[in-house]
């Protein structure tokens, strides 16, 4: 199905009315946090937005199966395996955020189709903002070009913004990173797919994270690739798959920067095995 004969406009403004209904009066209301099998943290909040996601697909006619980080993991591997294509949805992007009263989570979804990622948006609530792609159309915020996009990536690390997640990467990279960082500043906001939809739309200039869910980067690294960034792996392999492994994601907003960047990681990252 192509973008146009998709009714995705409409489809991802539906997205604000969620999340004006089940997010914001939700945030910083008390309520109880639960947690994962894995430590992840799990609210109300969570389940209500993937119920209101899934009547939203279905209401514009959208028959795929959908695979949500909320979904019992046998679920999402029979959806990974054997359809063709597929909805991708995280119904709370940064839930500890969420729950810690930290105002900086997401919802995002993404239609897969075969190996490709075909449609993405990520709406902030506490901003109202609605970033949005297509394979076929360029990034846009709340429906047009995001202001910061317009700022010309940074030309070398040194005067970079990175977004950093420290705590998945090994050890040596991250106290070097810490103690002998080749761009100018460093942020960690805790909110994967957020923090792709500000890369993309010209708020950072690098990006590095030492694994990710499917749900984490999918819109997000559509986002990127239609506004003119690149991204890989830590071994050079896509980031996004059809695939429950977590990946690492090394982007920046231009394939130049992006060059630089990896050749700096290169010596901390020689071992890192490739995606089998």
């Amino acid at each position: 199905m192509t973008s146009t004969a998709l009714p995705f406009s409409d489809l991802a403004q539906g997205l604000r009315e969620i999340g004006r209904q089940e997010l914001l009066p939700r945030f910083e209301a008390d309520i109880a946090v639960d947690y994962k099998a894995d430590g992840s943290v799990i609210t109300e909040a969570d389940h209500a937005v993937d119920a209101r996601v899934r009547a939203l697909l279905d209401a514009y006619g959208q028959n795929a199966p959908v695979l949500s980080e909320e979904q019992a993991r046998g679920e999402q591997a029979r959806i990974l395996e054997t359809a063709p294509t597929f909805w991708l949805v995280d119904p709370l992007d940064g839930t500890s955020n969420f729950a810690g009263g930290m105002p900086f989570f997401a919802i995002s979804i993404a239609r897969i189709e075969g190996e490709r990622v075909t449609h993405g948006a990520t709406y902030d609530p506490v901003r109202d903002e609605l970033f949005t792609a297509t394979e076929d159309t360029a990034l846009t915020l709340n429906g047009v070009a995001p202001p910061a996009a317009n700022r010309l990536p940074a030309t070398e690390l040194g005067r970079a913004i990175a977004l950093v997640d420290y705590k998945r990467l090994d050890a040596p990279l991250a106290r070097e990173l810490a103690c002998n960082a080749p761009f100018r500043s460093q942020r960690n906001l805790g909110a994967c797919a957020l923090e792709w939809a500000w890369l993309a739309a010209g708020r950072a200039d690098l990006y590095l994270h030492g694994g990710q869910a499917p749900w984490d980067s999918a819109a997000g690294g559509l986002m990127l690739a239609r506004a003119g960034g690149a991204m890989c792996s830590l071994a050079g392999d896509p980031v996004f798959g059809r695939s429950l492994t977590k990946r690492s994601a090394v982007a920046a907003r231009s394939d130049t920067l992006l060059a630089d960047w990896r050749a700096w990681l290169t010596p901390w990252t020689a071992n890192q095995d490739p995606i089998s």
